[in-house]
């Protein structure tokens, strides 16, 4: 009678909410938004004085492209994000260990902390004109600014969450304070620090965008405000769109370098 029981498998059930993967749904989407604003805005649905129709910004792209200048804007733009988020974000991470790991450095910087992270780092942009001037050190020097304070607080925060119970293990075993800082504290803070590095970098965007605005020549933010001040539509549609493009980049990079480094949570 045993023998007759249908045997099968138990389905696994350790997944722990694990995203799936589920290709093409993101560029069907896409291309299903833009066809009904290209539909929308050729039967007339979509006004294209308020908002062109998308071929028509295209062939904006390709004037801008045609011109030579695309690759300037960009390359400008691309210097002071990278220039400006990666000094800030590195900057952030070790101000945030410190608080972290050491009182004394929590009880001096932490109330610090907390009192510049809610100005609104725009407004300092004046200032920053007059202490390095109209050219790259105020723009590099805002964007700096703006993703220090984010990543010392998703630091520390991610310091603070690790399982104590793996740090007394790793005191009870003869750890030195060093080995423990590296193999247990900063593997376990690593996705918050991550975090706050994805959230820093569109935080970076936005600022780049502001100060491009405000005496540059060159660079996306300032193709976008001559755009805006011609009424040129179709143009400011192609300087948002470069913006999401570089925030999409931005996110893969990051999305890559998460899965590089946090391939231990399985």
């Amino acid at each position: 009678m045993s023998d007759q029981i249908n045997r099968r498998k138990v389905p696994f059930r350790g997944g722990g909410f694990k995203p799936r993967p589920i290709r093409f749904v993101a560029p069907f989407v896409f291309l299903t938004l833009v066809l009904f604003w290209e539909f929308g805005s050729r039967t007339g649905l979509i006004s294209n004085l308020v908002l062109p129709a998308p071929s028509e910004a295209f062939q904006a792209f390709l004037d801008l492209y045609n011109s030579g200048l695309l690759w300037k804007h960009v390359s400008t733009s691309l210097y002071r994000l990278v220039f400006g988020w990666s000094i800030g974000t590195a900057l952030g991470i070790l101000v945030g260990l410190l608080i972290g790991l050491f009182s004394l450095a929590r009880a001096s910087l932490l109330p610090l902390t907390s009192a510049f992270f809610p100005i609104p780092k725009i407004a300092l942009l004046p200032l920053f004109i007059i202490w390095f001037g109209i050219g790259e050190g105020s723009k590099v020097a805002t964007i700096l600014f703006g993703t220090f304070f984010p990543t010392v607080i998703a630091t520390y925060g991610g310091v603070d969450n690790v399982d104590r119970g793996l740090i007394r293990m790793g005191q009870s075993f003869g750890m030195s304070w060093l080995s423990i800082v590296r193999k247990i504290i900063l593997p376990g803070a690593l996705p918050a620090i991550l975090s706050g590095a994805r959230i820093s970098a569109s935080i970076a965007i936005i600022l780049l965008v502001a100060a491009e605005m405000i005496g540059a020549e060159y660079g996306i933010g300032a193709y976008v405000l001559m755009a805006g001040s011609l009424f040129a539509t179709d143009q400011l549609i192609v300087g948002v769109a470069m913006l999401s493009v570089l925030g999409l980049c931005v996110s893969w990079l990051i999305g890559k370098a998460e899965k590089a480094l946090l391939s231990w949570r399985g």
